[in-house]
Formats: structure tokens, C-alpha cells, sequence
């Protein structure tokens, strides 16, 4: 008697495209914790910078590529089949995937500073795609909406970015150090155009006529500013702002120095030191954004000792940091004494000025 023929398995027919795509986001945004935390791979193998440079500037085309593709295909009717809409769903994961496997292939000894601005790069690209799908996914093909969401989408121009990525771990600290410049100037910047204008609000909080006329019933002080403390600085908050302004612009020249020392001094094989220089630096301007803060109206003067006191212990780390590291060869005669005395003054003036907080 002969045996009966073994059962066909069934092969799993595809969700349809449209739930494919929500699923492929889904799963593109769990993979970013991962890419967050995750830490370099374990190998034998001897680090190859030219490789792994190679590496991942293709694999940045390959999801350039994958995004297009994958736009091109779901912006128009009729929509892919479910078997199509599987392939590219897989190809677009396999692209994400392997640019994120090139990340974690940079090991620790090229330098924590480097592989945060490589992993932030990794980020926005898995992030941009899982924003395209998203888009794909919600806006109908061919509508406005869909083409002018797409044209603007942040993975294509995170993929550009990855051959801009510094090299080494010295220039990558010399690029954390120039933003972190440029984050202090600004604040910098905005807090004396402020007190240059006698307008903490530049204006904001006077739209209406109603306000216009009430302020125009307000006495203006001997500086020619409306007196109301909710709005404007009094005689004591603009004494109190010159300190500030001072310890605003230590922290500028603090920062400009370290950053001519890496330049000049940094060596690219000393990766440990230059990172702690970065970790440190990295804190300056959150600290100048919240003395900043803490200037405009109504100003708590124990609030500005307080946030002043915390920015001048970043800035006194900062330069312990670089004098104790390579890029400072000789201390002794160095510009940081001069910046830790200029620091000081300031810190003692706001201390003199805010003595009466302490009292009551």
C-alpha cells in the first residue's frame, strides 16, 4: 500500500504592503535604544581605520539608496505587492542593520569622543529612516503632503554627513570644542544685546496696545526702564549682570584656550586624555545657559550666586583638567592661571553683590 504523500507546508502569505510598513517603523525605533547603549564589539582582529571608514561611508549609501528606492516605490498607485513590499521591507533592514554592525566595530581605544559623534550619526540615520517609513506610511501616495514631508526628511541628510565625520579622536574634540565656543557665544551674545536694550524680553511681553499703555503709566527708573520688577531689571540687577557678563566671557576665553591647546598640543594617540578634556568642556555651556536663565526678570539674586558658583567649578575643573593633560607642556608659565584669577574676581564681585540674600 503506499504511504500517503507528507502534508505541503503552507507558506505565510505577507501582511499587506501598507501593514508591512508600519511594522518595518516599529522596528527601525527599537533598534535606536540599542544603538544608544551599545558598546563596541569584542574582537581579535586589528583595527583597520581605513577599512572601517570605507565600511561605513558605504554602508551610508546603501541606506541613501534603500530610502530612495523605497520612496519611489510607495509614492505612487498602485502600491507594491505584498511579496515586493516583504523584499523591500528586508532590504531596507539589512541596510539599517549593517550600518549600525560598522558602528559598533569601532572599538573604545579610538576614542569615546569619536564614537559618540559616530554613534550620533548612526542615530539620525535610523532615525530618519524609521521617520521616511512613518511618512510612507500615513500620507497617501501622490498627495502633496507626501512629496513635500519626503523632500524635507532628515535621512538623506544624515547619510551626507557621515564622510564629514572627523577622523580621529583629535579632531573630533577639536569639533565638540569649536561647537561648544560657538554655544557660548551666543548665549554671550544674547545676554548683552538684552542689557544693551534695557529689555530682558526684547519687546515679547509688549504686543498689545494694552500693554503699551500701561507700561507708558509705569515711572521709569533713573536708567529710563519702565520700574516693574516682573518685567525689567532694577538698579541692583543690572550691578549685579556686569559680574555676570564678566564670568559669561572667562567662560568663552576658557574655552577658546583648550581648544588653541588641542590644536596646537593634542596629540592623536593620547585618546583617554582628550576625552576627559572634552567631558568637561561639554558642561560649560549648559552651566553659562543657566546662569543665563537666571539673569532675566524677576531675578532671584540667590539663584544667579548659586548658578554662578556652579559654573566657575566647571570652569576651574576644566582648566585643572588641561593643565594636568598633554596639550599643556608647560604649566608653570601657562594662561590658566591667568583665567583661574579672572574667574575668581568675578565669582568674588557677584559674592559681594549678593552678600544680603545670605542675611535675611
Amino acid at each position: 500500500m503506499a504511504s500517503a504523500a507528507a502534508p505541503t507546508a503552507a507558506v505565510p502569505t505577507p501582511a499587506p504592503p501598507l501593514e508591512q510598513i508600519r511594522h518595518l517603523a516599529v522596528e527601525l525605533r527599537l533598534l535606536l535604544p540599542g544603538v544608544r547603549v551599545g558598546e563596541a564589539r569584542e574582537t581579535t582582529k586589528e583595527f583597520n581605520p581605513e577599512t572601517f571608514w570605507r565600511r561605513l561611508n558605504e554602508a551610508a549609501v546603501n541606506v541613501s539608496r534603500e530610502a530612495t528606492t523605497l520612496t519611489e516605490i510607495f509614492s505612487r498607485v498602485p502600491l507594491p505587492s505584498p511579496q515586493e513590499t516583504q523584499r523591500f521591507c528586508e532590504q531596507v533592514r539589512a541596510a539599517v542593520k549593517a550600518i549600525i554592525a560598522v558602528y559598533y566595530s569601532l572599538p573604545k581605544d579610538q576614542g569615546i569622543t569619536l564614537r559618540k559623534l559616530v554613534r550620533n550619526a548612526t542615530l539620525d540615520i535610523v532615525d530618519g529612516m524609521a521617520q521616511l517609513v512613518d511618512v510612507l506610511f500615513i500620507t497617501p501616495a501622490q498627495s502633496p503632503e507626501n512629496s513635500d514631508l519626503i523632500s524635507y526628511n532628515s535621512v538623506w541628510t544624515a547619510c551626507q554627513q557621515v564622510p564629514r565625520i572627523p577622523r580621529d579622536n583629535k579632531a573630533a574634540a577639536l569639533s565638540m570644542l569649536t561647537k561648544n565656543v560657538d554655544f557660548v557665544k551666543d548665549a554671550h551674545e544674547e545676554m548683552e544685546q538684552a542689557v544693551e536694550e534695557c529689555d530682558p524680553y526684547c519687546g515679547l511681553l509688549n504686543d498689545s496696545e494694552d500693554n503699551s499703555d500701561n507700561h507708558g503709566d509705569e515711572e521709569d527708573d533713573g536708567l529710563g526702564c519702565p520700574n516693574n520688577r516682573d518685567l525689567y531689571w532694577s538698579e541692583e540687577d543690572q550691578e549685579l549682570i556686569i559680574p555676570c557678563l564678566a564670568l559669561v566671557r572667562a567662560s568663552k576665553a576658557c574655552l577658546k584656550k583648550i581648544r588653541i591647546s588641542v590644536a596646537e598640543n593634542g596629540k592623536k594617540d593620547q585618546v583617554a586624555q582628550l576625552d576627559d578634556i572634552v567631558d568637561i568642556s561639554d558642561e560649560i555651556s549648559p552651566s553659562v545657559d543657566d546662569l543665563a536663565l537666571s539673569i532675566y526678570p524677576p531675578m532671584c539674586h540667590l539663584t544667579v550666586r548659586i548658578n554662578s558658583a556652579k559654573l566657575v567649578s566647571v570652569l576651574k575643573k576644566a582648566l585643572e583638567i588641561t593643565k594636568a593633560s598633554h596639550v599643556t607642556p608647560q604649566p608653570e608659565d601657562s594662561w590658566i592661571p591667568l583665567l583661574i584669577n579672572a574667574v575668581d574676581h568675578c565669582m568674588n564681585r557677584i559674592k559681594e553683590l549678593t552678600q544680603n540674600e545670605l542675611e535675611l
